[in-house]
């Protein structure tokens, strides 16, 4: 097939995360197959406007808000005639390509996770109300009618919220240490967080969960790995054995989600929670709150789910905390992801199944705010 995916940055940017490691790791092995496929992101300082990039096309064009608008243009200059299937990623604010890609190419939609609860924490008042409450609500829902993929149940369920109802499920995907870390779990009971130092993200929920926690257990320890804004404040004001690290290579990450005896994951929401399956690989398994992406993630993993609150958290850490000291999982392959060569294959299939010959419209869709 004739490819093309428009997501708003590409692997080369700066602030690309894990939707751009899996968008690169699925047009990488599609290309590999013999497909013609064609990336469409934000540009990128320093890069060229067009590359090359694994068998891949990369076009480069436009801003962090800009790049929706080249999309379109790059499409009807360039992109019209020339393409059999065109998926359409959206990272809170959509392309809407279902309603601007005309020439018969067939449309399919890509979440890995609405927003919902972040925006709250991500953007100021009142953008933070008219976000969650007034444009995400309308912006998911004109995909209503259309068919979409999503990376977690999660997603799907918040998408049906929105009344967005085809929407397939495809697995996330993780790819292993080749080598584990022959290490062994620390001589004290010790959790590892992993995460960007954000709001969001709550990592002052670990810390007092830790504090709670350690008037059972008082040689409880937490390794914070992470940078972010809020790193030297929550630096500043770490209670006794909590101990924020910054960011660290990712060599030095595994060893120490391989000592750990357990990993704890506090946020908001997640499309998935990938973290969660790269302590599973290395024989750590999460404790997480029951938000959103980290459920599905950790359900997959055989972690403990608890209630969103410092609270429980702090409770169920003595409580499992033992048995795992004593009796450490073994690691789990993919960590209840899956490798990248499944994941292409049924996203493929996924797009190959349920895209749909679109038709020109302007269309709001079923409108139901978030739950």
């Amino acid at each position: 097939m004739r490819i093309c995916m428009i997501n708003w940055r590409d692997l080369a940017h700066p602030a690309s995360g894990g939707a751009e490691v899996y968008t690169e790791q699925v047009l990488a092995r599609w290309a590999a197959q013999g497909h013609d496929v064609t990336l469409v992101a934000a540009a990128v300082e320093g890069a060229p406007a067009d590359e090359d990039v694994n068998g891949y096309h990369v076009v480069r064009r436009g801003s962090r808000l800009g790049v929706y608008g080249e999309a379109r243009k790059w499409w009807q200059r360039h992109g019209r005639g020339r393409f059999d299937v065109v998926i359409d990623t959206t990272n809170t604010v959509p392309f809407f390509a279902h309603e601007w890609v005309d020439d018969g190419a067939r449309v399919i939609g890509f979440f890995h996770q609405t927003a919902e609860e972040i925006w709250r924490y991500n953007a100021p008042f009142p953008v933070s109300v008219a976000g969650r409450y007034w444009f995400e609500p309308r912006w998911v829902g004109r995909y209503a009618g259309s068919p979409v993929i999503a990376v977690s149940d999660s997603t799907k369920a918040a998408l049906n919220r929105f009344g967005v109802e085809d929407v397939t499920v495809v697995p996330e995907g993780f790819e292993p240490p080749a080598v584990p870390p022959n290490v062994v779990k620390e001589s004290t009971p010790t959790l590892v967080f992993c995460a960007r130092m954000v709001p969001y993200k709550r990592p002052q929920d670990v810390a007092e969960a830790v504090s709670i926690a350690r008037q059972q257990m008082p040689d409880l320890k937490v390794w914070m790995i992470g940078g972010g804004p809020d790193l030297e404040k929550l630096r500043a004001n770490a209670p006794d054995g909590v101990e924020y690290l910054g960011r660290v290579d990712e060599e030095t990450k595994i060893e120490l989600m391989a000592r750990a005896h357990a990993h704890v994951a506090t946020s908001i929401r997640e499309g998935w929670g990938l973290v969660v399956s790269e302590a599973a690989a290395v024989g750590t398994p999460t404790i997480s709150y029951d938000a959103p992406g980290l459920r599905d993630s950790t359900r997959a993993a055989n972690g403990v789910l608890v209630p969103q609150d410092p609270l429980a958290l702090a409770h169920w850490i003595p409580a499992v905390l033992p048995e795992w000291m004593k009796n450490p999982p073994a690691p789990m392959p993919y960590g209840g992801a899956h490798s990248w060569d499944v994941v292409a294959a049924e996203v493929l299939e996924a797009v190959d199944q349920h895209a749909v010959v679109p038709t020109p419209r302007r269309h709001r869709g079923v409108l139901r705010g978030p739950a």
